[in-house]
């Protein structure tokens, strides 16, 4: 039997775990998924959109793996980061651990003003609305009258949306009541999503794109002149000369010159409106009685070599809330290798380098891999190609002693993991929150209330 423990059980953590079991040249293999949460699905749960249904629908198949009697879902146990297990007390209880503990930290915009009180990473304002146990339990006050979203992502739009959109139309999803309630006091009228460089460069999908002129009770508003500074945007559709744009860019013109020749919207205070701009470079953050009060920007412009140069204006946007969504980083993991100029572990095709050799039954799969690109699918190749590896090392790996019961070590140890009993527990909890408030599935937002839900019938 070869044991294997898998770090992390996202999508990345849990393409691992399958492909160890779909792999067919070593018969017996039984695999720990560990989690430092007492809830599995990672991004899934805590990071998709609360009124994207579609794609948080991705937990049904992550369950029907972890399900699988060979997998063992073991949350509550955190690996490194203090009082967390080692990788060299890991190796004592399994043949091999696969790490897969994604890209949790933002990357700062390294601007004057970035931590002023109304600041905050995109990622924490993620995390209030979909109710992780870290989150700060006061949450956001949403007072302000402007948001300023920077970056021109997936993120940047999912934040922008939920900021843009109708408390009432929440109320069926699982948005714990705290931010529901502070999302339908809140103030905020003009959202302005921004970005440094054109239309044609931005990262987000047209569906997300889309899905901003559909709101009820919001309205979009470009601004022709920062579109018409795109050379992509102001060259017609296949004019000679002019290179074939991939289909996703083709289509998120189409959407931008749509909404770039409605009428200027009406100012009104019964509707809000999403600004969304271009080149637009933020370099300070501005104060008011201690708190944020604006972006100054450096206006840009295309460089001619795809990227862009500032032409030496600025403009200044009011905002009392920021948002910044400029992408993920990897962190180091205490005990592991870490290369700090692309936020990831070194490795060979998922082999874990210590000092460029490979280290014997450690493994990488995911962002802490490859870096955050790709999508959810993009995980399942990546896994595939670690765990190829790790099954081409079995023969080696297997003749290692290991603990006959990883679970009995970690509860010596003094840890008490919650398997997945105690996260059907959690589940049945939120269910009856849910039914409490007249409202379906409800997370529970902390630490001591998930704990207390898994106590239940599944902590150890």
């Amino acid at each position: 039997m070869l044991r294997v423990a898998v770090v992390g059980s996202g999508p990345s953590g849990v393409y691992t775990a399958q492909a160890l079991l779909q792999q067919s040249r070593v018969p017996d293999v039984r695999v720990h998924v560990l989690d430092r949460l007492p809830t599995p699905y990672g991004l899934v749960r805590y990071g998709v959109a609360p009124d994207h249904e579609k794609i948080k629908s991705l937990q049904n198949s992550l369950r029907a793996v972890l399900e699988d009697d060979r997998i063992t879902f073991v949350g509550h146990v955190e690996v490194g980061g203090e009082g967390g297990l080692s990788p060299a007390r890991l190796k004592e209880l399994y043949h091999a651990v696969v790490y897969c503990v994604g890209a949790a930290a933002d990357r700062p915009l390294a601007v004057p003003g970035e931590d002023l009180p109304g600041s905050f990473s995109a990622t924490e304002f993620v995390s209030w609305y979909s109710a992780h146990p870290d989150t700060a339990a006061d949450g956001f006050t949403l007072g302000a009258r402007s948001a300023v979203v920077i970056g021109v992502g997936n993120v940047a739009v999912d934040v922008a949306r939920i900021l843009a959109r109708g408390a009432a139309e929440l109320r069926s999803t699982d948005v714990p009541p705290a931010a529901l309630d502070a999302l339908a006091a809140s103030r905020v009228r003009d959202v302005h999503i921004a970005g440094r460089r054109g239309p044609s460069q931005a990262r987000f999908t047209t569906k997300e794109l889309r899905e901003l002129g559909a709101l009820p009770r919001a309205r979009m508003v470009v601004n022709g002149a920062e579109l018409a500074l795109d050379p992509a945007y102001a060259a017609p559709a296949g004019a000679p000369g002019t290179p074939p744009l991939p289909a996703v860019v083709r289509r998120n013109l189409e959407v931008l010159r749509g909404w770039s020749a409605d009428p200027p919207p009406q100012e009104d205070d019964l509707e809000r409106h999403i600004r969304l701009r271009f080149f637009l470079r933020p370099v300070e953050l501005l104060e008011r009685g201690g708190r944020v009060a604006g972006v100054r920007f450096a206006r840009t412009a295309p460089d001619g070599a795809g990227g862009v140069r500032d032409t030496g204006g600025h403009e200044d946007i009011e905002a009392q809330l920021v948002l910044r969504a400029v992408g993920y980083r990897g962190t180091p993991l205490p005990g592991l290798p870490f290369d700090p100029a692309r936020s990831t572990v070194p490795h060979l095709a998922g082999r874990v380098l210590r000092d460029g050799v490979a280290s014997p039954g450690e493994y990488v799969a995911g962002w802490i891999k490859r870096g955050p690109t790709g999508v959810i699918g993009s995980n399942r190749s990546c896994a595939k190609e670690t765990v190829a590896s790790l099954i081409d090392d079995a023969p080696l790996l297997a003749e290692r002693a290991v603990a006959a019961d990883p679970l009995g070590a970690l509860r010596n140890w003094g840890l008490r993991p919650v398997e997945w009993n105690g996260w059907l527990s959690i589940e049945r909890a939120e269910a009856a929150l849910g039914r409490s408030l007249g409202r379906g599935q409800v997370k529970i937002p902390d630490w001591p209330g998930l704990l207390d839900a898994a106590r239940g019938d599944g902590i150890g």
